[in-house]
């Protein structure tokens, strides 16, 4: 039998670093990027101390910064972040509030289907927060409980981060934390990097369980709970007609050459035939919200809103021709760039006692009038010549970027919150897919470096003006990039100062003639448990270099033993420490029992069908 491996004090030293590490994750004295830095601040300081002088160079202490991991990182948010400013992923999660059908079955399916598949390509939490809205007023339409909902969609965003190498944290750390075992191998033990999709049928048979989970036993093991009321709904349709008494549907109407409009003013128009103008379209030319004063031309395209009655008397009278959905205006109307919102006066406003006709209410605010509330009462009539009053709320259509204007005004308070303080930008999402399309092609059918393509991808959106570089970076998560970045050395660490050896040879000589798969569950079941106290990434840093020691020890695949590390930091379900956890924690209503009882189940199925897969697969 081959001797163990002697404590060395360099030995001891990283094995105090990763248990103090470990500590300060667990109880968040600091925060985790915070921890990360001071983590690898000290390593570069023990460095310097008498024969610890080969532990990490200064070039290795900082390339995390440089990794293949971090800048792939980078890359993936900024894609998603194109993504979404496109409205890409709320075109998805609006066709589903309206195709999802109204049983639980299908809704469940629907929703955290989708949102495992978008999580397999942005971040896991950027996902479940995209559709949390959309379940919302899934909700209040279909009377079925926000708790039966909302916890399917998280768990099947964790879940979706299994389902490409792109799709979290440890699977994009990978094969960077494979590179530095590989360092310390001979060329016969090195281990061979994963693809793209190298994991894809590990990831979908997770998701797949999961569904089938929710979808058969949810009745069983889901809270009950509150649907969502309408009063809760601001901004929706059905809340608008309720409070204000009028449809806050846009219609498009065409106006053909020899319409009674012809050579009206929009002023005249709206007050003759009580509707409201929001938008208006002629000789290539298009306003939101056109001043009162503009003269209706012909042939051009109006965005009417208006009591169907008065709708219907307009077009009628006029010689119009309505559209059955919005074409000319479908990207500068819609929900990502425009929508319906409350305003208040309050008893100060210096609006008080002036009408909206005399104030240019439109051309001042960029805000059209539609209804005023007072006491109670909804006013819909000729609401441009009523004087405002302390108190009123009034019903306007607007775009968000003179609403975000809006807010910095005394004079007038925003009461509707949930609309998009960032303007969207529709009309490049083809562009926005197009690089989306062209990094992930780069990487499945070439041999371009996972960075390299995604980058490529992240920088045609910056180059193109899908996003601007601001934008870009806010799209990126910093304190992800410096959590990485500052743990990335800890591993190198680990490795190169033989402490995954010591500990595995250690352990093994204690519990020797242990079988290959229990040795695997076991470290799946600590990578779940670790993940649990810590980041996942966190997780997966520390303990990939001793899964590589202890499968080379046992005679195991180390590479098989590497991704079911990165595989298990996912299985987060059993307390609300995951982040998207704990962003559903409270729209669902959950209490800690609550994840307790569906997590151990879920945790347990996750632990299953990952080892089988694993096996199986690889």
């Amino acid at each position: 039998m081959d001797a163990l491996p002697v404590l060395t004090t360099e030995i001891m030293i990283i094995m105090l670093l990763v248990v103090f590490a470990i500590v300060l994750f667990a109880t968040e004295l600091l925060r985790v990027d915070v921890t990360a830095m001071l983590i690898m601040t000290l390593l570069g300081l023990l460095s310097y101390l008498p024969g610890m002088e080969q532990l990490l160079t200064p070039d290795v202490l900082f390339s995390g910064f440089s990794s293949n991991a971090v800048i792939s990182i980078i890359g993936v948010m900024i894609l998603g972040g194109g993504l979404d400013k496109t409205g890409a992923m709320e075109r998805v999660a609006w066709a589903i509030l309206r195709y999802g059908g109204k049983t639980e079955k299908q809704i469940v399916t629907l929703t955290a289907g989708s949102v495992a598949i978008i999580s397999s390509f942005m971040q896991n939490v950027g996902a479940a927060a995209l559709f949390l809205p959309v379940v919302s007023r899934i909700s209040s339409r279909t009377k079925l409980s926000m708790s039966r909902l909302v916890m399917p969609m998280g768990f099947c965003a964790i879940l979706g981060g299994t389902m490409t190498l792109v799709a979290s944290s440890p699977l994009i750390m990978l094969n960077d934390l494979i590179d530095n075992a590989n360092r310390n191998l001979d060329p016969d033990q090195a281990m061979q990097h994963f693809d793209l999709f190298s994991v894809t049928p590990v990831g979908l048979a997770l998701v797949g369980s999961g569904l089938a989970f929710f979808v058969f036993f949810g009745k069983f093991v889901l809270p009950e709970g509150k649907t969502v009321s309408a009063s809760r709904r601001t901004g929706t349709t059905r809340y608008m007609r309720s409070l204000h008494g009028i449809r806050a549907a846009v219609r498009e109407v065409e106006v053909p050459e020899g319409s009674s409009l012809v050579g009206m003013d929009i002023a005249s128009v709206q007050s003759n035939y009580d509707i409201r103008i929001v938008a208006s379209s002629y000789a290539g030319k298009v306003l939101v919200s056109p001043p009162i004063e503009v003269l209706i031309a012909a042939p051009a395209t109006l965005a009417i809103i208006a009591q169907p009655d008065k709708l219907k008397a307009f077009i009628s009278a006029c010689g119009l021709n309505l559209r059955p959905k919005l074409r000319e205006f479908r990207h500068l109307l819609a929900r990502s760039i425009a929508g319906v919102v409350e305003i208040l006066v309050p008893p100060d406003s210096q609006v008080i006692g002036q009408t909206a006709k005399e104030m240019h209410f439109r051309m001042t605010y960029g805000l059209s009038l539609l209804s005023v509330v007072r006491a109670g009462k909804a006013i819909t009539d000729k609401v441009a010549e009523i004087p405002f009053a302390a108190g009123d709320m009034l019903l306007c259509h607007t775009r968000w970027d003179h609403l975000t204007r809006l807010e910095k005004n005394r004079d007038l308070v925003v009461v509707t919150t949930d609309y998009p303080r960032e303007q969207q930008e529709p009309y490049k999402l083809a562009l926005a897919l197009a690089f989306f399309a062209f990094a992930i092609g780069m990487i499945v059918f070439t041999n371009i470096l996972l960075p390299i393509a995604l980058m490529a991808g992240a920088v045609g959106m910056i180059v193109s003006g899908v996003l601007s570089i601001d934008d870009a970076y806010k799209a990126v998560s910093w304190k992800t990039v410096f959590l990485l970045a500052g743990l990335l050395p800890l591993g190198i660490a680990v490795e190169s100062s033989g402490t995954a050896q010591y500990v595995v040879q250690h352990l093994l000589a204690s519990i020797g003639g242990t079988p290959i798969w229990v040795l695997q569950t076991m470290l799946a079941i600590l990578a779940s448990a670790v993940s649990l106290v810590m980041s996942n990434a966190g997780a997966t840093v520390l303990l990939v270099p001793f899964a590589i020691n202890l499968a080379l020890a046992t005679g195991a695949n180390p590479a098989v033993f590497a991704l079911t590390v990165a595989i298990s930091t996912s299985n987060s379900f059993l307390i609300p420490t995951h982040q998207v956890n704990a962003l559903i924690m409270g729209p669902g209503d959950y209490r800690v029992s609550d994840f307790l009882r569906v997590g151990s189940i879920m945790s347990v199925l996750f632990l299953v069908v990952s080892l089988l897969m694993i096996n199986l697969v690889f």
